[in-house]
């Protein structure tokens, strides 16, 4: 017996390190001063794609609490903008996360809109734990197949990790600075643009970015991919909304999705590509509202 003993024990503390911990993810909540009352439709929680932050989608919140009258919550994914950064970083955890902030908000279930890296941690989540979701909107990802431009982004985490990083200047001009450097090796100025949200200045004067590349980096594999989880499936109502010029939702891949998802919808916005919320707003809520408005 004695023989077991430390067997046993590294076997608890494997368990132990292989224990997924959930963050308290940082938000920012859109609601109207009334009280709340019973016929309140379910909250909507935003996450957003890689690179993204709850402030990328600001506008669009205000829009969706004033059309829809429900609570909006928009959230930092982990090793995003205001959340905690941590070695982990799959959609496991990233799916617990949002169920850990459901029992903070003290939210029996919410509707849920993601996109990109957001939407696979949304689909996760309404496959894992059905009942906490009323309704799913998924913006511009699959989880059948990956768009070759996705398996692009490490390059992109290898030019921001090797930049000149600006000191002591001001926010125009440290971002004035590194779009120089960006533009040598990204010709899409919307992109530039886009990653640069994510550029904050340190206490020291100097610059950095505010998401956590190494982690991002070293979990691309698990980001790239979705879960192998084919025997959930989620019964409720679902709407993928995919850009017309964009490959992240293959129509070849809606027979898949289905087995998932079996009572999703299908719409595309011509057009518009993968940031396709930022580039026909218009479409995009009028889609997503008259979805979660029904």
């Amino acid at each position: 017996m004695r023989l077991l003993r430390p067997f046993r024990a590294l076997k608890a503390f494997r368990r132990q390190l292989s224990t997924i911990e959930p963050v308290k993810l940082a938000y920012a909540s859109y609601e109207s001063t009334n009280s709340p009352s019973d016929h309140d439709p379910a909250p909507l929680i935003v996450n957003h794609g890689l690179f993204g932050s709850k402030s990328n989608w600001n506008s669009l919140c205000k829009v969706y609490h004033n059309k829809t009258n429900r609570k909006v919550i928009a959230v930092d994914a982990r090793n995003h903008g205001d959340s905690p950064h941590t070695q982990q970083h799959t959609y496991e955890h990233l799916a617990l996360d949002l169920r850990e902030l459901l029992t903070q908000l003290k939210f029996e279930k919410a509707a849920f809109l993601g996109h990109s890296m957001g939407g696979r941690a949304v689909m996760y989540l309404a496959l894992k734990y059905p009942e906490l979701v009323d309704k799913l909107i998924v913006a511009d990802i699959s989880p059948v197949t990956t768009s070759p431009n996705l398996k692009t982004m490490p390059g992109l985490f290898n030019v921001m990790q090797n930049l000149n990083m600006p000191k002591n200047v001001s926010m125009s001009v440290a971002r004035s600075q590194t779009d120089l450097q960006l533009a040598r090796f990204i010709g899409d100025k919307g992109l530039r643009n886009f990653l640069l949200t994510n550029l904050v200045q340190k206490l020291d004067g100097s610059y950095m970015w505010r998401i956590n590349i190494p982690t991002l980096m070293a979990s691309f594999e698990e980001i790239a991919t979705f879960p192998p989880i084919n025997k959930y499936k989620f019964e409720g109502p679902v709407l993928f909304v995919g850009g017309g010029a964009s490959d992240y939702i293959q129509k070849s891949d809606h027979e898949q999705i289905l087995k998932l998802f079996p009572k999703a919808q299908f719409q595309y916005i011509e057009g518009a590509g993968h940031w396709l919320h930022s580039e026909k707003p218009s479409e995009f809520l009028q889609h997503t509202v008259d979805f979660l408005n029904k």
